[in-house]
């Protein structure tokens, strides 16, 4: 099964273009003399005296060790973008970055083009304690594999592959004992960038280097069942585990792909996860299924929502199975909408936006930390920019005559069958009845009876799908239910009932003759649920739909309850401006009460996602 992307799929308006021109935006405004900073200072290439103010800080700092770490998620970022845009200027800014490393490679010697001394890596081939070169150079090496990819772009290659010469060489002056103690300092995804290399290039040395990148301490116990994760470093194994999904679709060796399933069941299936589908409190797994006492103030480190998105992406083209793009959805509007250009309402004295936020904090009371665009330049810096690079991705995939619309978003998909050109197109219908969308009345108000038959917000989602194409043709469409529906949906194809079923584990799939026209509309019902801590069913979050709700509040509040639920607690307040049916919850009985929104709309509030309830 392979993905639609590119420009095969094109995105209307909404929160994920407004994300995707912010992005695309910041990667422009990022001067490329200070991208290349690292590399030329390496490189003996760097004119100028004394400290620079204007300088990206952070970890871009030049006495940091991972220091350029970032140019290599720019790169990838870039040529993201490119795929989906074709944006010319992020070409023309990303050519002029290669030239200058090439030249940066050809003043080290022609193979070492890197933004940290070569001694870096003898220095862990000693024991030395230095902060992951591996995983720092591998972004590099990242950057210039997707630049090759997406922009077509030979002189990444050639840059990629003479650097890859030193690694072979070097990885070849340790014993397997050595190099396993090697493998034990953060590698990042340098098994992947192997795999990807060996793809394009077919060349053995990238089989050895597969070979020697294996990491037996860690793949041999996953694979024999053990718990390895438990507050070990999530970050760490996240991508070499990534690495081994790339090699399992490059040689096709099974024992890659059961390293993998091993992976996603003792970090996901048997240990649970946060009411947001993250995990982690301070950059390590937590216990399998407990979870309370690691309600702290950082959590769900963004880089590990980045990189295990990517890891359920691959296993759901490998089995098709629904129940991991359920987990992609909850990450994406609880990780990285809630933790990556925020915008909204502003909070006393602080701004209406948000860069970036390195955790997502769970204990109450906690507030976001917000990162500046030049002052941080961590590795959730890094990631940020990829995850927002294109957000075209992860909606439509097509295996044969078989296609799979497993996200709804305003967006429409080409594809070809039967030497037709097929376009799927789907839209949310608001049932709001206006275009009204501010105080300024500058939209057509038209008379419509949707505007009273939905008086209060509705119970249920509506998607409508519609089909072009030139002729009839045969094929099956599969619909991903989500596993946060509260009744059966529905499933009508021009205006016929075609399926209701609350089973979430399976796609609903109409396969049929269809015409120019056809339009499936797809009904979700939605509404309030309480999720409690495995470890503790009497305390909890509430989600709507796959929106976590924060509540509001400086200090750690009890609930209590003079309701049955905790569902009936809650009830809507303001749930209508101007044309929009909105999120917003308060209490019914606290004293005083507490308001509630959709995580992803906090901004520099202190919130509250755990509560305690007490009948």
């Amino acid at each position: 099964m392979k993905e639609l992307k590119g420009s095969k799929v094109r995105l209307w308006e909404g929160d994920m273009r407004r994300r995707e021109e912010a992005n695309r935006n910041y990667l422009m405004k990022l001067e490329t003399r200070y991208l290349l900073r690292s590399y030329q200072h390496e490189a003996g290439r760097m004119t100028g005296r004394g400290h620079d103010m204007n300088a990206l800080g952070g970890w871009e700092d030049l006495s940091c060790q991972l220091r350029g770490h970032f140019l290599g998620h720019w790169l990838s970022a870039a040529a993201l973008n490119y795929e989906a845009s074709k944006d010319g200027e992020l070409r023309a800014k990303t050519e002029t970055i290669l030239k200058e490393l090439e030249l940066c490679q050809k003043d080290n010697g022609g193979e070492w083009v890197c933004p940290i001394p070569e001694k870096y890596l003898y220095w862990i081939g000693k024991g030395k304690n230095v902060w992951a070169p591996q995983y720092n150079i591998h972004k590099l090496f990242m950057g210039l594999v997707d630049v090759y990819k997406f922009m077509k772009l030979d002189l990444a290659l050639q840059i990629a592959d003479k650097l890859a010469d030193w690694f072979y060489r070097w990885s070849g002056e340790y014993t397997r004992e050595e190099f396993d103690n090697i493998l034990d300092m953060e590698t990042g995804g340098m098994l992947e960038v192997w795999a990807d290399l060996l793809e394009i290039t077919d060349d053995e040395k990238y089989k050895t280097l597969l070979e020697r990148y294996y990491r037996g301490r860690l793949f041999e116990p996953l694979l024999a069942g053990k718990d390895v994760l438990t507050n070990m470093h999530a970050n760490t194994t996240i991508p070499e585990v990534l690495g081994c999904a790339r090699a399992y679709e490059v040689t096709g060796e099974k024992k890659w792909l059961d390293i993998v399933n091993c992976y996603w069941k003792c970090a996901v299936t048997d240990r649970g996860a946060f009411v947001t589908g993250g995990q982690t409190q301070g950059e390590i797994w937590t216990p399998m299924k407990k979870l309370k006492a690691r309600l702290g103030d950082k959590n769900q480190e963004h880089c590990t929502v980045y990189n295990m998105i990517r890891l359920a992406e691959f296993l759901f083209r490998q089995t098709k199975n629904p129940e991991y793009m359920h987990y992609i959805e909850y990450n994406v509007a609880n990780g990285i909408f809630a933790q990556t250009y925020w915008q909204g309402m502003p909070y006393q004295n602080s701004p209406g936006h948000g860069l970036l936020t390195y955790f997502l904090p769970m204990k109450a009371g906690s507030k976001k930390d917000w990162a500046g665009e030049r002052d941080s330049f961590f590795c959730c810096h890094g990631t940020m920019v990829q995850v927002n690079a294109a957000w075209n991705r992860r909606i439509f995939y097509q295996d044969g005559e078989e296609f799979y619309v497993t996200s709804y978003v305003n967006s429409a998909a080409d594809f070809i069958l039967e030497n037709q050109k097929i376009t799927l197109e789907q839209r949310q219908d608001y049932l709001n009845g206006s275009l009204m969308n501010s105080s300024e009345n500058n939209a057509k108000q038209t008379v419509n009876d949707i505007a009273s038959a939905y008086e209060n917000k509705p119970e249920f989602k509506k998607y409508v799908i519609t089909v072009h194409t030139e002729g009839a043709v045969q094929f099956a469409l599969n619909l991903r239910i989500p596993d946060w529906i509260t009744k059966n949906a529905r499933v009508f194809v021009n205006e016929e009932l075609a399926a209701e079923t609350g089973n979430t584990k399976e796609f609903v799939t109409i396969n049929r003759a269809w015409n120019e026209g056809d339009k499936i509309v797809v009904i979700l019902p939605i509404g309030l649920k309480f999720i409690p801590l495995p470890d503790d069913e009497t305390m909890g979050a509430y989600r709507y739909g796959a929106d976590v709700l924060a509540g509001i509040t400086e200090a750690e509040r009890i609930l209590k309850l003079e309701t049955e639920t905790p569902e009936e607690e809650l009830s809507l307040d303001t749930e209508r401006q101007w044309g929009e049916f909105r999120t917003f919850y308060r209490t019914e009985n606290q004293d005083p009460g507490i308001n509630f929104r959709k995580l992803n709309e906090i901004g520099y509030e202190p919130y509250q996602i755990y509560f305690k309830v007490k009948k």
